[in-house]
C-alpha cells in the first residue's frame, strides 16, 4: 500500500467487531471479516435515526508503539449521545477495549510512522430489532471498523481552503441535537455542502439556529479564531463537543496562549488573524477566506480574508507530535497499546 497517497476513504481491512445489545445486557463481542451485518427493515435507525457514531485515531509512533488518542473522551460523548436516544453506550472500558480489539485485529493496516497517515477507528451504534412506533430501541448494534487514512481534503490538513458562511440554512436546531453526534446532524448538512460545492467552496460555516447571529460551527468541525495570541472558540448548545478543539485548547495553553470559549458574533470574522477547522478527521485545516452573503450562491458578497497558518501549524505540529510520540505526553492523553 502507498501510505503517501491516501485520502479519507474506505479501504477494507481484516475484520470487523461487533457487539449485540437486548433486554438490558451486552453480549461478547464478534470479530468477522464480514462488513455486512444483520439488519432487520424496519430497524428504528433507519427509519427514525435512532443511531449515533464516533472517530478516533490510532497512530504508529517514533517509538514503535500503537497509541489510541483520547478514547475515553469519545466513549463518554458516545454515552451522552446513546442516553439521548434511548440507548445504552458500552462502558468506557468497555468501549476502549473494543477499539484497541479492532487495532489489533487489523494491525497490518496501521500506517507506518512519517507517513503524516493514520488508522481511523469508526464505532457506530444503532437500534437493529424491528419497530414500527417511534420509541427506544430494544436491540441494538455496536459496530466497530477500522480503515487507513490520509487527510479529510486529500491534500494535506495544512492546505487552506475557502468557506462561506451559509446564513439559509441550519445544521441543527437550538435545543435539539446539535451537540450530539448523531447522523440526523450530518444529514441536514448535505445540500448547503452540495450548493457551496457548486459555487467552489470547501468550507460551510453555521451561525446559530435561533438568532443567526453568532458563530457555531463547520459542516463536520468545530471553529476557532486566532487574534491578540488568543485561541477563540464558539460556546453554544448547538454544536458538537470536538475532542480534538478540548485538546487544542489544552495546547494553546501549553504554548503560552490564552483561550476562550465564548459567543462569537459573525461580525467578529473581520478581527481574526487566523481561522480555522478542527476535529479528528482534519486535526486542523486552515482557513484562508470566509464569504458572508444573503444566500450561497448569491452574487453579493462580504468577505473576510485571512493571511497566515504560523499558529494552526504550532497548534496542529503540537497536537500531531503528541499522538505520534514527538512530544511527551503531559496530559496522558494516549492510551499505549
Amino acid at each position: 500500500m502507498d501510505w503517501s497517497k491516501l485520502s479519507f476513504s474506505f479501504t477494507p481491512t481484516d475484520k470487523y467487531i461487533s457487539c449485540e445489545y437486548e433486554d438490558g445486557i451486552w453480549g461478547k463481542p464478534v470479530i468477522s471479516s464480514d462488513i455486512n451485518i444483520p439488519l432487520s427493515g424496519l430497524a428504528p435507525s433507519l427509519h427514525y435515526g435512532i443511531e449515533c457514531f464516533e472517530g478516533l485515531k490510532a497512530f504508529r509512533g517514533q517509538d514503535g508503539k500503537i497509541r489510541l488518542f483520547r478514547p475515553d473522551e469519545n466513549a463518554k460523548r458516545m454515552q451522552s449521545s446513546a442516553a439521548y436516544l434511548g440507548m445504552d453506550a458500552p462502558t468506557t472500558e468497555d468501549f476502549t477495549n473494543l477499539c484497541i480489539m479492532a487495532v489489533k485485529e487489523n494491525e497490518r493496516y496501521l500506517p507506518p510512522y512519517g507517513s503524516g497517515a493514520s488508522l481511523y477507528i469508526r464505532p457506530v451504534l444503532f437500534g437493529s430489532g424491528s419497530q414500527l412506533g417511534i420509541a427506544p430501541a430494544k436491540k441494538q448494534i455496536l459496530f466497530i471498523a477500522v480503515a487507513p487514512v490520509g487527510s479529510y481534503s486529500g491534500q494535506g490538513n495544512l492546505v487552506a481552503v475557502n468557506g462561506v458562511i451559509a446564513r439559509k440554512y441550519d445544521r441543527a436546531a437550538g435545543h435539539g441535537t446539535g451537540c450530539y453526534k448523531v447522523g440526523g446532524n450530518y444529514a441536514a448538512s448535505i445540500h448547503a455542502g452540495q450548493v457551496a460545492k457548486q459555487q467552489g467552496y470547501k468550507a460551510v460555516l453555521y451561525l446559530d439556529p435561533i438568532e443567526h447571529k453568532y458563530i457555531d460551527e463547520f459542516a463536520s468541525s468545530n471553529f476557532f479564531g486566532i487574534k491578540d495570541n488568543t485561541y477563540i472558540t464558539p460556546l453554544s448548545n448547538s454544536i458538537l463537543p470536538s475532542i480534538t478543539n478540548k485538546s487544542l485548547e489544552v495546547a494553546a495553553k501549553d504554548l503560552g496562549m490564552k483561550v476562550e470559549r465564548r459567543r462569537v458574533p459573525s461580525e467578529e470574522l473581520a478581527e481574526f488573524k487566523e481561522v480555522g477547522e478542527c476535529g479528528t478527521a482534519v486535526v486542523i485545516t486552515p482557513v484562508k477566506s470566509i464569504d458572508d452573503k444573503p444566500d450561497i450562491d448569491a452574487s453579493e458578497c462580504k468577505c473576510y480574508t485571512y493571511g497566515g497558518i504560523e499558529t494552526c501549524t504550532k497548534l496542529y505540529n503540537h497536537i500531531v507530535g503528541i499522538q505520534n510520540g514527538e512530544i511527551k505526553d503531559e496530559h496522558n492523553w494516549c492510551v499505549i497499546l
